[in-house]
């Protein structure tokens, strides 16, 4: 009976270890089976990324190559001479493009110099002065303004803005800063309302939505123990913004605002709208003028002859280099602030 007894046991014993370690088994093939798949997904997941990668670069090249086959004849016509031309003469053929490229960075170097100080205002408010029950309604006012098509604003600036300029702003300042020496050239001539200046104030109505909310947003980021230390050793606010959130946030406000240079670069209708659409060149903010997305709008649907597209086209492609050229210079400038950053730690 013992032997049988002691028998027994050492079968379940033995079977309870064979269970076990066929246990141990599956669990570990199971575990290997995941391994193997999570891998499979990996791989897949890195290949459908790189895909995409080489999708982005293939489309801004095939981008570059159509306006260089477009724009080919008018490079070969005129050559750098189109850069610095004022003429558009479409019956006879000759074409500049010194007039909208002029009209381009001014209207946009107008609404920069509005929008910056006025959406840092703005974001700075929100984040660090306005009281709670006021930051939403706002902030939803400011993202609903960013959402108003750019033909409404044109429209707006064309019958509502512009008389009210030309009737009581224009006067005022050509009696005013106009009799400054040498800045009074820039607000002679008649009062129009339409012009090279109207046209960056409604883009710079147009890009401070866009500025304000990524300073707002950027804003927000910053830790409140940094900003509450800096309170704590006894910093204004002024100094708490200077000294803590802008350091923290500069890289933010950066892309900020080469978003709204961006959006003032590329802006169409409603510039269309109120800068006049003039191929002249004056040194004056009240006269009209052009630039190249306006240009564009305006005329490349009229166009006759090969030589008179491939003008518009190399506008096209003056305007993508300009861009591309200001995103550049961002991020070098962003690459010396990290440096300098560096440098300081």
């Amino acid at each position: 009976m013992r032997h049988h007894f002691l028998l027994a046991v050492i079968t379940k014993i033995s079977l309870a270890r064979f269970q076990s370690g066929a246990a141990k088994t599956m669990s570990t093939a199971h575990s290997v089976a995941q391994l193997k798949r999570q891998q499979l997904f990996d791989r897949v997941f890195r290949q459908a990324t790189w895909f995409f990668t080489v999708i982005v670069f293939l489309l801004l090249a095939a981008l570059i190559g159509s306006l260089l086959i477009g724009s080919w004849p008018a490079i070969q016509a005129f050559g750098f001479d189109f850069l610095f031309s004022t003429q558009w003469n479409p019956v006879t053929e000759k074409f500049g493009a010194l007039v909208p490229i002029t009209g381009t960075l001014i209207t946009s170097l107008i609404a920069l110099s509005i929008g910056i100080p006025v959406s840092f205002g703005i974001a700075l408010f929100l984040t660090e002065l306005s009281p709670p029950w006021l930051r939403r309604p706002l902030g939803t006012a400011i993202e609903l303004l960013a959402g108003i098509p750019s033909i409404i604003y044109g429209m707006w600036g064309l019958f509502v803005f512009a008389p009210f300029f030309a009737k009581h702003i224009q006067p005022a300042i050509q009696s005013t800063l106009g009799e400054v020496a040498g800045i009074g050239f820039l607000f002679e001539g008649a009062v129009m309302g339409i012009g090279m200046l109207t046209a960056g104030i409604i883009l710079a109505i147009m890009v401070i939505p866009f500025i304000a909310s990524v300073m707002r947003d950027v804003f927000e980021v910053v830790p409140p123990l940094l900003k509450e230390s800096a309170y704590a050793l006894g910093a204004t606010t002024w100094e708490v913004i200077w000294r803590v959130v802008l350091p923290y946030t500069k890289s933010g406000v950066v892309g900020g605002i080469m978003l709204g240079f961006g959006r003032a670069l590329g802006e169409t209708m409603a510039v269309t709208f109120v800068i006049g659409n003039a191929h002249q060149l004056h040194a004056s903010l009240f006269m009209p003028g052009n630039s190249i997305a306006s240009a564009l709008a305006n005329e490349f649907t009229e166009a006759d002859g090969d030589l008179y597209t491939a003008a518009l086209i190399e506008l096209g492609l003056i305007l993508f280099l300009i861009t591309f050229v200001v995103l550049a210079c961002s991020k070098i400038l962003l690459l010396q602030l990290k440096k300098r950053e560096g440098a300081v730690a």
